[in-house]
């Protein structure tokens, strides 16, 4: 089978629920309202509120934007299959949520190594940070590593999508782009190529760049004084923390789709293959939004506001 051409692909990852489908589908789709009405209102805030319009708010503005897209490619289609009592993808529909899942991948990756930029900016160099780093310069930057990311991933879906299939059937409860390959009949070794390249390119080169900020900031904090290290964890445990959230996620979805983990429940195989995308969407909003002081308390003005309104 062409994947261009066939109908259709099977997920087998998914398993009866009995009684409890219509639980299970009330909790998802708890999970997804909560993940769109908290980034749905720190992104609000920060639009609306001018004395945000720093670069680290911007850089903020586009991760709760890309954590929104994210999650929209896997829940609504989630929640349909789940109902569902036949698991079935079209192909085209398959390779447009491809492109969605690792185009949030590739764009949360970049845009944490912009943060950790920025935040190495402001701490390791704090008297030239306003030259450095303006809010046109973070805007380029965002629009410059969502531009990156959908290329990359638009190349990686043009080599997978002529490839010749000797089957539709795909162990996963989403689509992946390893997934099909595995699929393929002929040498996928340009595919392999590919694909390592993509890997080192939006998960690898991000992840030296935060380390090395994390290492000049860790060094001006040992040597400098009590309140610049109290900056500097406040300011940095947040995207520390959204950091290792979402790496932990990837780094066992990469592992998982390239190695047979036999030794992992089935069960524990589908929660942590939906963590990336459920997780750091769901954390990241409450993170920011309980550590930084301004969002905070532009919340509790909004909230009070809408207090009195209803009194």
């Amino acid at each position: 089978m062409n994947s261009s051409q066939g109908p259709y692909f099977l997920l087998t990852a998914y398993f009866t629920t009995g009684i409890y489908t219509h639980v299970l589908f009330l909790v998802i789709l708890c999970f997804y309202l909560l993940i769109m009405c908290s980034n749905l209102l720190l992104i609000s805030v920060i639009c609306m509120n001018r004395s945000l319009h720093e670069p680290m708010y911007v850089l903020l503005c586009s991760l709760f934007v890309n954590e929104l897209y994210g999650s929209t490619a896997l829940f609504p289609f989630l929640l349909l299959q789940i109902l569902s009592d036949v698991h079935t993808v079209s192909a085209s529909f398959c390779f447009l949520q491809i492109f969605c899942v690792y185009t949030y991948v590739c764009i949360e990756f970049y845009n944490l190594a912009l943060m950790s930029y920025d935040r190495y900016v402001a701490i390791c160099h704090p008297l030239s940070y306003s030259a450095r780093m303006t809010c046109r310069k973070a805007v380029l930057l965002v629009l410059l590593a969502w531009l990156c990311s959908f290329l990359i991933i638009v190349l990686l879906i043009m080599m997978v999508a002529p490839l010749q299939l000797c089957g539709n059937t795909i162990n996963e409860v989403f689509c992946l782009n390893y997934s099909i390959v595995k699929l393929a009949c002929a040498d996928t070794s340009a595919n392999n190529i590919y694909g390592l390249f993509v890997t080192f390119t939006t998960v690898f080169i991000p992840l030296l760049l935060i380390c090395y900020t994390y290492v000049r900031i860790l060094q001006v904090c040992f040597s400098g004084s009590r309140p610049t290290r109290q900056k500097a964890v406040s300011t940095c445990t947040p995207h520390l923390a959204s950091l290792i959230n979402f790496s932990f996620g990837v780094c066992f979805e990469i592992l998982q789709s390239r190695f047979d983990i036999k030794g992992v429940h089935s069960l524990v195989q589908i929660v942590l293959s939906l963590y990336f995308l459920t997780c750091p969407p769901l954390l990241s909003p409450l993170m920011y939004g309980l550590k930084m002081s301004k969002i905070r308390s532009f919340c509790k003005r909004i909230f009070s506001v809408l207090n009195c309104g209803s009194d």
